[in-house]
C-alpha cells in the first residue's frame, strides 16, 4: 500500500499548499510505503537493521539503479546487433540545431 505521509491530502491538492516543485528546502515530498512479509523475514531484517528507513531507501535507490543500468545494457545490445554505429559529435550537434530550428518555426508560426 502506497500513501501520503500523515494521511489527508498531498501538497498541491488545494489552494491552500500549492505544489512545490522539489519540495521544500531540498527535502522532497515523503510517501508511506506498508509491505506484508512473514513474521520471521521481518524479524530477521529488523535484527539486521533492513527495515530502518534509510536502510530500505538504501535498497530501493541501488535495485533501482541496477535496473536503469540493465535497461541501458539491453539498448546497447540493440543498437549492436542492428549493426548502427555511435553518432559522432558533429552529427549530434547537427540533430540539435535542426531540432531548435524547427522549434523557433513552429514558435513563429
Amino acid at each position: 500500500m502506497v500513501g501520503r505521509a500523515g494521511g489527508g491530502a498531498a501538497v498541491g491538492d488545494s489552494p491552500r499548499f500549492p505544489r512545490i516543485i522539489g519540495g521544500v528546502f531540498g527535502i522532497s515530498p515523503m510517501t508511506t510505503v506498508q509491505i506484508t512479509i512473514s513474521d520471521a523475514l521481518a524479524k530477521e531484517a529488523a535484527a539486521e537493521g533492513l527495515l530502518e528507513p534509510g536502510s530500505i531507501e538504501a535498497i530501493l535507490r541501488e535495485r533501482l539503479a541496477a535496473a536503469r543500468i540493465a535497461k541501458m545494457q539491453a539498448t546497447r545490445q540493440k543498437l549492436a546487433a542492428a549493426g548502427t554505429s555511435p553518432m559522432t559529435a558533429e552529427e549530434i550537434e547537427a540533430e540539435i540545431q535542426a531540432y531548435r530550428a524547427e522549434r523557433r518555426r513552429a514558435a513563429g508560426a
